[in-house]
């Protein structure tokens, strides 16, 4: 009688192979695809911030009623169509997009008073924005003063982000940044795209390594020790947006494929350690099931209903949080006042989906 022969492979759940877990399952609803770390609590405070795609995971949270900061809120008179245009609303605090894990580390440095920004004024037109963030004044500022007072807020009010957060969720966008030679500060776009004017003698382009990535974020969390008093978790995604263009001399797939390939196995490595968790937005957009349906025409911007498939996901396992004044919605019931919720709550995130801030996108205003 043969011995019947055994493999590691033999016990294995249905995700553990590609025809079961990808080529035959369906790409709305992955079964085991994302099992969450820890639960999020609804009385945590959670902080949001990263790439423009992150944009759509802050709006989906307050959306289901979780507890997203705000540290810097906009004024009362604004009027609501002009809160993204200003910067308000976006993330939990007036941070625009941060892309890249150097500025995140650095944004945590200077909220400690051990580093501090160089040639972060920048002129647009005849007024003056700040570097970091030249997207959050459109106008400008009326004098280089005005541009350090405001950011001195912003950091003061990042500092009680940082020091009053439970969860933060961040987003990695990119690798590739534009760099201040003399200081090594980073901006989140090109000088001479929204403002500024580019000199290469004054910047130079750079693209993260592996290394790197993995530093950086190692110091960001020995940082954030230092501004916090107690322990915090993270949750990570890697953004599925494509590079709009690239600066490193190879072709935009390339630098693309390249670019999300070290910050997911940068997340991956992080996300062994028990109070960091990955989410996969990257890979449920990517999802080659799809068979790229999951982008409008551009190639580029993630549809709707794609973000909505991404978000689905998440809520499977950190289910939307029923709030003081209305029953939860319930997957096993479809009353009338369900579905009217339902429909309420999807009109409110389809009015906001295609309003995304992304500097990053105004590149394509320089192709020839």
């Amino acid at each position: 009688m043969s011995k019947v022969k055994t493999t590691p492979y033999d016990a294995l759940p249905a995700s553990a192979f590609w025809n079961t877990g990808v080529a035959r399952e369906s790409p709305y609803l992955i079964k085991d695809v994302y099992k969450k770390k820890f639960l999020l609590s609804p009385e945590a405070n959670i902080a949001t911030a990263g790439s423009c795609f992150a944009q759509h995971i802050s709006r989906h949270l307050r959306t289901n009623n979780y507890k997203v900061m705000d540290v810097e809120p906009p004024p009362p008179g604004l009027p609501e169509t002009l809160h993204q245009q200003f910067g308000y609303s976006m993330y939990s605090a007036r941070y625009g997009n941060i892309y890249t894990v150097r500025q995140l580390l650095q944004l945590a440095q200077e909220v400690l008073g051990e580093w501090g920004p160089k040639n972060f004024i920048w002129k647009k037109n005849d007024k003056y924005v700040d570097a970091l963030r030249p997207a959050v004044e459109p106008e400008g500022l009326d004098t280089p003063d005005e541009v350090v007072e405001h950011r001195q807020y912003h950091i003061d009010r990042v500092r009680e982000l940082f020091q009053s957060l439970d969860v933060f969720i961040f987003t990695l966008g990119l690798t590739e940044m534009w760099v201040h030679r003399p200081s090594g500060t980073v901006y989140p776009t090109a000088p001479g795209t929204i403002a500024g004017e580019y000199d290469d003698t004054e910047y130079q382009f750079e693209n993260a390594s592996s290394r790197s990535v993995h530093d950086d974020f190692g110091s960001f969390l020995v940082a954030m020790e230092k501004i916090r008093s107690k322990p915090f978790k993270m949750i990570l995604t890697v953004s599925p947006v494509p590079l709009t263009a690239t600066a490193s001399g190879h072709h935009v797939l390339l630098s693309t494929t390249y670019s999300k390939s070290v910050l997911r196995a940068a997340a991956g490595e992080w996300s062994t350690l028990p109070f960091i968790d990955y989410f996969p937005s990257y890979e449920i957009v990517t999802n080659p099931r799809l068979h790229s349906t999951a982008f409008s025409d551009s190639l580029r911007t993630v549809r709707d209903e794609a973000v909505s498939t991404v978000m689905r996901h998440f809520f499977a396992e950190h289910p939307a949080v029923s709030s003081h004044d209305e029953e939860p919605l319930s997957p096993k019931r479809d009353g009338r006042g369900n579905r009217k919720r339902h429909q309420q709550r999807s009109r409110k995130l389809k009015q906001s989906a295609e309003d995304v801030q992304c500097e990053e996108a105004l590149l394509e205003a320089f192709q020839k």
